[in-house]
């Protein structure tokens, strides 16, 4: 146990006389805009370009923003009249969208999914489990392929868990490619889609929460390639990974997996405790009021970097919410348009980075393993672990 001052005095110490290029910084799943950008401000600050977003070691391109949003926008599903599913099942990533899709089945819109055969409440035939797959739809001669290139508005849906794997970079650039080649993409319409399981990734993006130049990312941060590592809600990913002599902070608000790993906690807010901006699937900027207080001394999360700057006399430029979000506005203007949703062609079919790279042999993943606990707050939850108890097969004894 520590008071607040002696906490900041203990990261102050570790982080002093600390190379900016030894220092890193990971936001998790379920960061709010603000929290993130008062971190990458210290970080800043601190000589540090080692930022990621991505802890799953997605390979997603930020260079443009409809390579890595839900392009045709939720209710465009409205309008498709094929669709694709790659490495993704929208109905444990997205029940909600995935009810939209169901309708369009029910209109006679064909579906079809590579990945893991799964039962997604609608008939959508199963070409494959893996890259191999989409490298035939690629060279034209699948069946399906001919399907979406006789729809008028065909749409492509990528899961974003099939960009955190080896070949992540390929995969995103050979979705967009048959994207283009089947004709989902016009100055009408973008049918290209990247489905987002976690809420922080697309604010996270938008922010530019990634290495800058020179910068570490999320694999080269592990096994000792920082000293000092901060986590932000960071909690996805197997912490052994870090390396032993890494000085670890972790700020959060449930004492999941980064907690237990943590050399120092910064007791932070849930989602219901702070007021925060979130960016959607499709790229609509929303906002959460605070319901309720954070517990016993726990802060809002944009104040304890902020805080901790003033201790190491790297104060930054804002003292309340308004301020702060006014920063995140100009460094980004999308984060000033609350709500609003422009639809939009794509004028330049120009694809992300990783054309030429090959593919591997592995299947699609699934990307959650416990539909019912896939972050902190669910995984400490008694209800959520009875769901799961109730839905798991009892292990039997064997006879001896």
């Amino acid at each position: 146990p520590a008071s607040w001052p002696d906490a900041f005095a203990e990261a102050a110490r570790h982080l002093a006389g600390v190379a900016g290029d030894r220092i890193g910084a990971v936001a998790g799943d379920l960061c709010d805009v603000e929290s993130m950008a008062a971190l990458k401000d210290l970080m800043g600050a601190l000589g540090s370009a080692n930022l990621d977003c991505r802890q799953d070691g997605g390979q997603l391109d930020a260079s443009r923003r409809d390579f890595y949003l839900f392009n045709s926008g939720i209710t465009g599903i409205d309008e498709v009249d094929a669709i694709l599913i790659i490495g993704a099942n929208p109905r444990t990533e997205a029940p909600v969208l995935n009810a939209r899709v169901r309708r369009a089945w029910l209109r006679g819109v064909p579906i079809a999914i590579i990945g893991a055969a799964a039962d997604l409440t609608y008939g959508a035939r199963h070409l494959g489990d893996g890259p191999d797959t989409l490298r035939t739809l690629l060279g034209g001669s699948h069946e399906f392929a001919k399907t979406l290139k006789d729809a008028k508005r065909p749409m492509v849906i990528l899961g974003a868990a099939a960009t955190a794997r080896g070949d992540g970079a390929a995969v995103l650039a050979a979705a967009w490619t048959l994207a283009r080649d089947v004709g989902a993409m016009s100055e009408e319409w973008h049918g290209f889609n990247v489905l987002h399981h976690a809420a922080a990734r697309v604010g996270a993006l938008d922010l530019g929460f990634l290495p800058g130049p020179g910068g570490r990312g999320f694999p080269q941060m592990m096994g000792g390639g920082v000293d000092v590592l901060w986590l932000l809600g960071a909690d996805e990913f197997n912490t052994d990974r870090i390396g032993r002599d890494t000085f670890v902070i972790y700020q959060g608000h449930h004492g999941d997996r980064g907690a237990a790993r943590a050399d120092l906690i910064l007791p932070g807010a849930a989602y219901t405790e702070k007021h925060g901006t979130y960016v959607n699937t499709e790229g609509r900027v929303q906002r959460g009021a605070q319901a309720i207080f954070p517990p016993g001394e726990a802060r809002e999360d944009w104040t304890i970097a902020r805080a901790l700057s003033e201790v190491m006399g790297r104060t930054l430029p804002y003292d309340d919410l308004t301020a702060l979000r006014e920063r995140i506005e100009a460094a980004n203007p999308v984060f000033g348009r609350i709500g609003f949703l422009p639809r939009f062609g794509c004028i330049d079919p120009t694809g992300p980075a990783g054309g030429t790279a090959s593919f591997g042999e592995a299947p699609f993943r699934a990307a959650f393993a416990t539909y019912y606990q896939t972050d902190p707050i669910s995984r400490a939850s008694p209800t959520m672990a009875e769901c799961v108890a109730a839905l798991t097969p009892p292990v039997l004894a064997a006879a001896e």
